[in-house]
């Protein structure tokens, strides 16, 4: 039993159970460095090859400086890195199922580490992807552990999911009945196999002692306090009835994440030149492969534009990006190949392209980015609208369409570049000409960027010492420490 003179780090441990994937990754690393600077060590657990990974691509802060930071390299089974399929019809990142697959073998290794981790702490304290799961599921043979659920997706994505399932009988706001008809059916969003994963790790979420959210109140209070009154259900086990729910983000740091001159970069070194606002970054993500055909309508629209733009061009990723059968990198030095003849030579005053990782947070951090052509991930979302920036809305799969219309009609920061209705269409250089010139170039981009950074500024307000996000991490951090 802890005694009064105990320290924090002696009585609780908190451990992390991302999905493999970067978005996923990215979001608990930075989740960790929030807890780590509350002297609680925190055990970031996954494959070497992914800690690797996140460990590489992470900016705005250093892990290796974070004292409290452990990291665990848990073995999993080999697993096929097939290259992703830019024609395929769903743009689902199928080419990630086998890693998805093999992931799923954590739970022995895990449950060895949780158990000797029990030995040493008051309280061992699991924070899990939704996706993880059944990985996560002996803690409750674990007397003095618990777990939190991670949904890696936006408030009103889960929101919506929850309201759309026959077991739920809460009233619909009256006023969201105009938005209920624009909310895109998740058909399409996802494989079949891969729906059926997501079933598969529903099964254990009923274990839960309570869930948390990259979100903000201040971005998504209204869907926050829906979802917690639906929580009051207890016939609904996703839901984990009167279960507590936290919205801790943004997760990623919002200042100082910028560094100036030669040290930062090619990207930034050319945006430190530029004016305010006059760059558009154009990225869709890591797991987001354009056909042929749709770089060179994006290429044209770009430079009809008149715009000036970073625009990462890369395939993506593979289940193990160091894999020496990852062939991503040749693919993405051949997609340049693909661009119309001359383009980068008549764009190389306004326009960078990047054919690998670029810094992404530090990007739209710069003060000279004044939009950003996004597939709408959530992570993406929360950096951007962290930093913001306005988001022009091209949704790829998933919760990306759901994410879109959060961002375009809700909170009226974005303007749509490709209705999810038309989304097995190639977006013609024409739209992606106009809708580049209307959020930036015109009065209707001011008014959408004026309000994103109204939005970005009250985020960083509740971050703050006494801000409500502030308060509300305080909250969970006594929590688990109580």
């Amino acid at each position: 039993m802890a005694t009064m003179n105990d320290s924090i780090s002696t009585r609780v441990a908190v451990v992390m159970v991302p999905l493999p994937a970067q978005g996923h990754l990215n979001q608990l690393l930075q989740l960790s460095r929030l807890i780590a600077a509350n002297d609680i060590p925190v055990h970031y657990v996954c494959t070497a090859t992914h800690i690797h990974q996140t460990k590489l691509r992470v900016h705005g802060w250093d892990p290796r400086a974070a004292a409290n930071l452990h990291f665990h390299d848990l073995p999993i089974p080999e697993f096929q890195t097939p290259c992703p399929n830019p024609n395929a019809a769903n743009k689902f990142p199928s080419h990630l199922q086998p890693l998805f697959n093999a992931a799923s073998q954590l739970r022995r290794p895990l449950a060895g580490l949780l158990h000797s981790l029990s030995h040493t702490s008051h309280r061992v304290v699991v924070i899990h992807d939704s996706l993880m799961s059944s990985v996560v599921q002996d803690v409750v043979s674990i007397q003095n552990a618990e777990s939190y659920i991670f949904h890696s997706v936006s408030a009103f994505s889960v929101f919506w999911y929850f309201q759309e399932s026959p077991d739920i009988n809460y009233p619909f706001p009256v006023e969201d009945y105009e938005i209920k008809e624009q909310i895109p059916s998740l058909e399409d969003c996802f494989t079949s196999e891969f729906m059926e994963f997501i079933i598969s790790e529903q099964k254990y979420i009923g274990l839960i002692s309570g869930s948390l959210y990259n979100t903000s109140r201040v971005v998504e209070g209204k869907y926050m306090d829906l979802i917690e009154k639906m929580s009051e259900n207890d016939e609904k086990p996703e839901i984990s009835g009167n279960k507590k729910q936290w919205a801790l983000g943004p997760f990623n740091p919002v200042d100082n994440i910028i560094e100036s001159g030669s040290r930062a970069g090619p990207c930034l070194e050319w945006l430190d030149g530029l004016g305010p606002n006059s760059v558009i970054f154009v990225s869709f993500g890591t797991t987001t492969t354009l056909s042929d055909k749709q770089i060179q309508e994006l290429a044209m629209g770009l430079e009809r534009s008149e715009q000036k733009f970073i625009w990462v061009l890369r395939d993506a990723d593979s289940g193990d990006v160091f894999s020496g059968n990852n062939n991503n990198n040749n693919n993405n030095v051949k997609k340049i190949e693909i661009l119309p003849k001359g383009f980068e030579e008549r764009v190389k005053e306004r326009g960078i392209i990047v054919r690998d990782w670029a810094p992404q947070l530090k990007i739209l951090g710069h003060c000279a980015i004044g939009g950003f052509m996004s597939h709408c991930g959530w992570n993406s979302c929360m950096e951007s609208i962290s930093m913001g920036v306005p988001i022009a809305a091209w949704p790829m799969h998933s919760d990306q369409p759901r994410n879109a219309v959060l961002v375009t009609k809700i909170l009226r920061i974005g303007i749509v570049v490709r209705n999810w209705d038309h989304k097995d269409e190639i977006v013609k250089s024409s739209v992606v000409e106009s809708v580049v010139r209307r959020l930036m170039a015109s009065e209707e981009g001011v008014e959408v960027r004026k309000r994103a950074a109204e939005l970005g500024s009250a985020i960083r307000e509740a971050v703050a010492e006494g801000g409500s996000t502030r308060l509300e991490l305080e909250s969970f951090i006594s929590h688990i420490t109580r």
